[in-house]
């Protein structure tokens, strides 16, 4: 009697763990975006992890730390620099197959050293097709200013430009709003992270003008503040989303 007892409780227990574990994959929003070679899904997951899939083809871009429940093994896993909250090597093994292509900058790969995964180099400036998918490296660094020591070297990392027929997509990754980006044109989608404070952000996408902006990587910023300073740009529309990892 007792031994039922317990495994009635042991049962009420994992009632309750089971909703939490499946809470963050649950919330989870997906938006199509149309483009002139078919659907493309994209998948904000976690802090400045975003999945996207594509004619079959599934990308990870800084699978890290977060619930990747029920996410699908990428084929493609893209890396933009080498700090843990983006480049985590438990979360790479634990979600690529033999076949996952894992792109990223030299120093991203060196880090890795995975010698028994596909590894290709798209640095800053560099233009690649990887399994049908165009892949292009932005810069991304910090810009030093006085005495300060920046947390992204130019050179380390990088953020990416993704291509699906007609649309590209922008990863930025960590940096701060340098020229590259400023300069950059026809972005149909970008992921943006937050930058010093909601104007300055504000201010960035306005500087390249992308179709739709996603908050990402946004710490502790508002991101309704951050809407609210592009209200005077309504060609770019902001898709604010709850991204596991930020609060």
């Amino acid at each position: 009697m007792q031994r039922k007892g317990s495994r009635f409780l042991l049962l009420a227990l994992l009632s309750l763990i089971v909703p939490v574990l499946i809470s963050a994959a649950a919330d989870r929003q997906t938006d199509v975006l149309q483009t002139s070679q078919g659907p493309l899904r994209i998948t904000p997951i976690y802090h400045g992890s975003v999945m996207l899939e594509f004619g079959g083809k599934v990308i990870l871009i800084d699978p890290s730390r977060g619930d990747f429940t029920g996410v699908p093994q990428p084929d493609l896993l893209l890396i933009t620099h080498t700090h843990g909250d983006h480049l985590d090597r438990e979360m790479i093994t634990k979600l690529k197959k033999p076949s996952t292509v894992i792109v990223g900058s030299p120093a991203v790969l060196d880090t890795i050293n995975a010698r028994e995964t596909v590894l290709t180099v798209v640095g800053s400036g560099e233009k690649k097709t990887v399994q049908g998918i165009e892949i292009e490296g932005v810069p991304a660094y910090n810009i030093v200013r006085g005495d300060e020591v920046p947390r992204h070297h130019k050179g380390i990392g990088n953020g990416f430009i993704l291509g699906f027929g007609d649309a590209r997509v922008y990863l930025s990754g960590d940096t701060d709003c340098v020229p590259e980006i400023k300069s950059l044109k026809n972005i149909t989608v970008a992921f943006l992270l937050g930058i010093n404070s909601p104007a300055v952000t504000a201010q960035c996408v306005k500087d390249f003008r992308p179709k739709i902006y996603y908050p990402y990587h946004y710490n502790r910023l508002n991101t309704q503040e951050i809407a609210d300073a592009l209200k005077d740009t309504p060609e770019i529309e902001v898709r604010l989303r709850k991204l596991e990892g930020d609060p």
